[in-house]
């Protein structure tokens, strides 16, 4: 379902140049040091392409909203005395290992208890940030809402909170030294992403933008009311690799770890 990032009319940057990459349910925003949408397209369509296949072979991986093991998937393999017309025996089969970040996105909704899907969007976002580091030396990429980012100067990101008093009022700053990252955010009040819970911004920042994209989903869940706040908070900073956790729901914020919170 297509939904209009209107957010994304306030992103700009010192020596950036950003541009949008869209591949069916796929929407990026990227910012660069020069214009790289034609490799970034590249990139989303060949991760697109593995987490479809795979979904292909096990339907769960698109549906759990829990934890599912990986597999090995087997794939005909012809040969010139196995055309496709003869009988397909074992040995014309061979396993092929699971893509990276399909174990990865397994391997995050363990941690977190949540589907694997839940980090889907910081998955692309990271896979498509560290390929195209090769050619830009800083990057940001947003995948609705969830975003890695390499700088070489502190940055400021926005939070988009809903109806909340903050959303639009406040940022994250980000220092370059700690960079990469991942910054990503979950809402039971904006957009079309599944949440049980009712803030209206849960957002987790992680070196691993994998781990940060399904522990927002995995915080969001928790908060059902205000008094749900520390608890959502204390759950999240309990994980080593994260560096800062902040909630919203309505007018109250928590902070848990090292966020540097500014005026937007």
């Amino acid at each position: 379902m297509f939904q209009k990032r209107f957010y994304r009319d306030n992103f700009k940057g010192d020596g950036i140049i950003f541009f949008n990459v869209c591949v069916n349910e796929t929407d990026l925003c990227i910012g660069a040091n020069v214009n790289l949408y034609e490799k970034a397209l590249e990139l989303v369509k060949f991760y697109r392409k593995q987490i479809e296949e795979y979904i292909k072979i096990d339907s769960a991986f698109l549906t759990s909203l829990t934890p599912i093991k990986p597999k090995p998937y087997p794939q005909y393999k012809a040969s010139e005395n196995s055309p496709p017309f003869r009988d397909r025996g074992k040995a014309n089969f061979q396993i092929l290992e699971v893509p990276y970040i399909i174990k990865k996105m397994c391997e995050v909704a363990e941690k977190t208890d949540v589907g694997p899907m839940a980090a889907v969007a910081g998955a692309i976002s990271e896979l498509v940030g560290i390929e195209l580091l090769k050619y830009s030396d800083e990057i940001i990429v947003e995948n609705g809402g969830d975003i890695f980012i390499k700088t070489n100067k502190p940055r400021k990101i926005g939070i988009y909170a809903g109806n909340s008093p903050f959303s639009e009022k406040i940022a994250v700053q980000i220092e370059p030294e700690n960079t990469p990252a991942g910054i990503c955010t979950s809402s039971g009040t904006v957009g079309h992403s599944l949440s049980f819970g009712k803030a209206d911004a849960a957002v987790i920042i992680s070196k691993d933008t994998f781990l940060a994209d399904a522990l927002a989903t995995a915080t969001g869940n928790i908060i059902k009311t205000k008094d749900d706040i520390q608890k959502a908070l204390d759950f999240a900073a309990g994980y080593k690799d994260v560096k800062g956790v902040l909630v919203i729901i309505n007018d109250t914020i928590g902070i848990k770890k090292n966020i540097n919170l500014v005026k937007l």
